[in-house]
């Protein structure tokens, strides 16, 4: 059966493909970016910066780290450096399963299966928010070994959980199946170095229907990473995660922290 798509409610997966130049949006989406863009105007710097993290930190667990396995949550339509494309260049045994809660992403979801032939990839159309559902699909058992290291992939995802949806606990119930020595790479946005920008893009998120919360660093990091073993350089703006020599925007326009940290054994 086709996925029904709501073309009159704007999606998250569908404004970061706006922001990005992506073409896969509607005007709902396309006027919900442009009312964001008007609080906060570098939020396509941002969005980019956001992107090249994931591609530096899904190359390093592939080339330094030795993972093989991969589960993205909230992976949002297929753009130019997917986690399937670094990992499996650099190991193409790598075996990557995707999932996520737009139907336009289901409707794409053969470019997200575009695998090497020595590896696998999948997709699950499902939410964050119910790990259990996640964790016990048949897709994840066709794709992931759990008793295997996993890198466990929510990458500009956890600022569209509030506080009270309890998103430690859906971290620490993702976490808690994945085998020691697995790992976690996330991103959260966050209004401390432009509160006036980034609070005008929640109220803007909010008021078109799309949940959002920013948060700290302090915040993102006792939501994500407590117990885990932090990789150098630690929770740090985006652009500053292992980055290339060359210059990087400010703070103030990234406004986005990531971080990469590893499960312990015991």
């Amino acid at each position: 059966m086709e996925p029904v798509i709501d073309t009159s409610r704007p999606h998250p997966a569908r404004v970061y493909d706006f922001y990005l130049g992506g073409t896969d949006h509607f005007e709902i989406d396309r006027e919900t970016g442009l009312r964001a863009m008007q609080s906060w105007g570098a939020v396509r710097t941002a969005v980019r910066e956001n992107r090249a993290f994931l591609g530096r930190a899904v190359r390093y667990l592939a080339a330094e780290a030795g993972i093989r396995q991969f589960l993205d949550i909230g992976a949002g339509l297929p753009s130019a450096g997917n986690v399937h494309e670094v990992a499996q260049e650099v190991a193409p045994q790598s075996r990557v399963i995707y999932v996520d809660n737009d139907p336009i992403v289901l409707a794409h979801a053969a470019a997200l299966l575009a695998s090497a032939p020595q590896g696998r990839t999948a997709y699950l159309d499902a939410d964050l928010r119910d790990p259990a559902r996640i964790l016990a699909s048949p897709a994840v058992a066709g794709t992931l070994d759990l008793t295997q290291q996993v890198a466990l992939v929510l990458v500009a995802v956890l600022h569209f959980l509030v506080d009270a949806e309890d998103p430690a606990g859906l971290v620490d119930s993702l976490l808690s199946a994945l085998a020691p020595g697995s790992y976690l790479v996330a991103s959260h946005v966050t209004a401390e170095h432009d509160p006036a920008g980034v609070g005008g893009l929640e109220r803007t998120y909010r008021q078109s229907g799309i949940q959002a919360q920013a948060r700290t660093a302090a915040e993102f990091a006792a939501l994500a990473f407590p117990g885990l073993e932090m990789v150098d350089p630690g929770v740090v703006l985006v652009s500053e995660w292992r980055p290339p020599a060359g210059p990087r925007p400010a703070a103030d326009e990234v406004n986005w922290y990531g971080g990469v940290a590893r499960k312990p054994a015991g």
